[in-house]
């Protein structure tokens, strides 16, 4: 198993089934900017992919999609869903933390949830790997919990000032909006912030 710097057993939470942010359905979030920005479909990057949902959506909108998560359980569901639903994705196991030194930047990244729990542990080391997953040009879509929701459940919190203290050079900030998780069915689940930051240098 990979040795990562974490905020809680990951691997434990899969293979116990105990999945809270695991909604099953694509982020409608994710779709939207896509299609409100009109992002092409080319090289993307997934950062803590779970189960694989958001990957194999991208996957079969015509995105070359590689994604990496820490948990081992996690992407032996995934590369089990990538098969029935017919798509190539290239999974990796690592530490989202201490990765892409070695890889051709990507053109789009997405991360629904890993922000907000990396940075709490190590977000030099997050930050780092958006250095050298990305290039001038990349653009970025973060969905991470928001901290104006008010009830007690949902993902670690932000402020919209840590967000724009945490994301400076090289980057910049295109959007920032508040929105809804979805929770299994497609319910509303907690609010979330939209973050979406291309690299400018």
């Amino acid at each position: 198993m990979v040795t990562a710097n974490i905020d809680r057993d990951w691997n434990h939470r899969y293979e116990s089934g105990d999945l809270p942010w695991d909604s099953g359905i694509p982020s409608r979030e994710l779709f939207r900017v896509l299609d409100e920005q009109s992002i092409p479909a080319g090289r993307a990057l997934e950062l803590g992919c779970g189960t694989g949902t958001n990957a194999i959506a991208l996957a079969a909108r015509g995105f070359q999609v590689t994604a990496v998560d820490c948990s081992p359980r996690a992407l032996e569901l995934a590369r089990a869903k990538a098969a029935e639903a017919g798509v190539n994705v290239h999974w990796v196991q690592a530490d989202v933390q201490r990765f892409g030194d070695a890889l051709e930047p990507f053109e789009f990244v997405f991360d629904r949830g890993c922000y907000h729990c990396c940075r709490r542990v190590d977000l030099a080391g997050y930050r780092q790997t958006l250095d050298h997953i990305t290039r001038p040009g990349s653009r970025l879509l973060i969905l991470a919990g928001n901290a104006n929701e008010q009830s007690a459940e949902g993902p670690p919190r932000v402020s919209e000032q840590e967000i724009r203290n945490e994301f400076g050079d090289p980057f910049r900030i295109l959007g920032l909006r508040e929105f809804r998780f979805q929770d299994r069915g497609g319910a509303d689940g907690p609010l979330g912030w939209s973050i979406l930051l291309d690299r400018i240098g």
